[in-house]
């Protein structure tokens, strides 16, 4: 089972943290958070993957959605402290040239 921490920060920028296994089980719940933070107005989004012990390719998709719906909402959406099998999986994806990844929550949106 996994669990998503979530936060805004005083700046207005929402972090996701995923504790767990990100997995088909669990990204439709990702995929609905992100679009929620987005829905309701905050458009800058961080998930840090810094206790998420694996990514598949489900949970590559709703990183994927989020970062759609916060570009479509004049926003991004950035990854931070990524865990080596998630770090591999981007590599091998290629989508770490899409999803950029930081060495922390605050690093990833400064200077925007």
């Amino acid at each position: 089972m996994i669990e998503f921490e979530s936060r805004t920060t005083e700046e207005g920028v929402a972090v996701v943290r995923p504790v767990g296994r990100l997995n088909m089980v669990a990204a439709p719940r990702l995929r609905d958070l992100l679009r929620d933070f987005v829905d309701g107005g905050t458009n800058r989004v961080v998930v840090d993957l810094s206790v998420t012990d694996f990514i598949d390719s489900s949970g590559l998709g709703a990183l994927i959605s989020g970062l759609k719906a916060a570009r479509q909402a004049g926003g991004d959406l950035r990854i931070a402290q990524p865990t080596e099998q998630v770090e591999t999986v981007l590599a091998l994806t290629n989508l770490n040239r899409v999803l950029r990844t930081h060495d922390s929550v605050d690093a990833a949106f400064d200077g925007r």
